[in-house]
């Protein structure tokens, strides 16, 4: 308790920890609440390309032969989406005229519903007179819907996509915070505790990869493996082990030493025992806040190998290449297109780099005896 109060008292640290929760739980819920449920957030209204936020837009609503995803579980959907069951015609205007329907498509897209509509069209075989058809019709088949963060270049709902690609991000850092950790411990804490030539081989690897651009390593490590999202979560993970091989391996350098150590030599207990059982607990703090600078710091990696098309592919949805596919329009006076994105993964990454400063904080034993004694 005396940690989760010193960690609230940075304001930074608390306000980037809700930011995070938000973004977490919008990216959980995913296809739950976005406006747009279909994969990817994927559906186009090419005449609806880059509308302004706010915008609304009637649409007629025809139901589809092959209704493909209707009978799909609720975590399914909540993973992939699902396909929908009727097409969406943006109109400027519909009217109803005795017992047929006549819209005005936006743009030429849709020839074939121009004029006068049969009431078969729209799956309806029966009908009493002209008001029940245009109660009916009012009822179930025009739709209004609004674009909260407008539409992108291919008439996609910003919004949605930007919730989707908030998985993305998220995935990414947690993959790669994983992968580092699970290679960076391992060969920190060998040559920690057994020195010698181990050291020695550990270390070479390690200044190796240190010398070498992070970002330049990633296009080397994506090149070679294929493009990909899971690719992007082995290259990300991949090195960013450096920096926890390094901590871990100061960190047992210094405890190794330690009485308790000694003690635990002493009473037989084996090389893997004292590593895993008995020095690495001490590391587990310095991991945390390293761990979150390493999940900020694959986050900016992810959308800078998204923006050059060397990321997750089309048409999964990734701030990285919202902005790529968009950066033109900062000179067409849409510039929310571009910055929307931009924003967000600035505000992320802020956000963890507030949380491991007030984790540091909150872990430094030190500083806090040194406090409590002073006060």
């Amino acid at each position: 308790m005396f940690l989760l109060r010193k960690f609230f008292k940075n304001r930074l640290a608390t306000i980037g920890l809700i930011y995070v929760s938000i973004v977490g739980i919008a990216a959980i819920l995913g296809y739950f609440i976005t406006p747009d449920k279909t994969p990817y957030a994927n559906q186009q209204f090419i005449e609806l390309n880059a509308l302004p936020p706010g915008s609304k837009v009637l649409f007629l609503s025809v139901p589809q032969k092959n209704e493909k995803g209707t009978h799909m579980t609720w975590y399914k959907v909540l993973l992939y989406g699902q396909q929908s069951s009727y097409q969406l015609i943006p109109i400027k205007s519909y009217q109803v005229i005795d017992t047929m329907l006549k819209v005005e498509p936006i743009g030429m897209v849709y020839p074939e519903y121009r004029g006068l509509i049969a009431p078969s069209l729209l799956g309806i075989h029966q009908v009493r007179d002209s008001a029940n058809f245009a109660h009916t019709v009012a009822k179930l088949y025009i739709v209004e819907k609004k674009f909260w963060l407008g539409t992108d270049r291919m008439g996609r709902d910003v919004l949605s996509r930007l919730i989707i690609g908030a998985r993305v991000s998220l995935s990414v850092g947690i993959a790669a915070v994983i992968i580092s950790l699970l290679i960076g411990i391992s060969l920190g804490a060998i040559a920690g505790y057994f020195r010698g030539t181990i050291d020695k081989i550990v270390m070479w690897l390690i200044n190796v990869t240190w010398s070498i651009p992070t970002l330049l390593l990633v296009l080397s490590l994506t090149l070679v493996i294929k493009k990909g999202l899971f690719q992007v979560f082995v290259a990300i993970g991949l090195t960013m082990w450096v920096d926890v091989a390094r901590m871990v391996r100061g960190q047992i350098l210094s405890l190794r030493e330690k009485e308790f150590v000694e003690a635990c030599r002493a009473m037989g207990f084996g090389h893997i025992r004292i590593l895993f059982r008995h020095i690495l607990p001490f590391t587990i703090a310095p991991l945390i806040i390293v761990s979150t600078s390493n999940f900020a710091s694959a986050i900016l990696i992810e959308s800078g190998l998204s923006f050059l098309g060397l990321g997750v592919q089309p048409p999964v949805p990734s701030w990285g290449s919202m902005i790529k596919e968009h950066y033109g329009y900062l000179l067409l006076g849409k510039a929310y297109l571009p910055l929307v994105p931009g924003l967000a993964i600035a505000l992320l990454t802020l956000s963890f780099i507030y949380i491991g400063n007030g984790l540091r904080d909150a872990l430094d034993i030190k500083n806090s005896v040194t406090n409590s004694v002073s006060s």
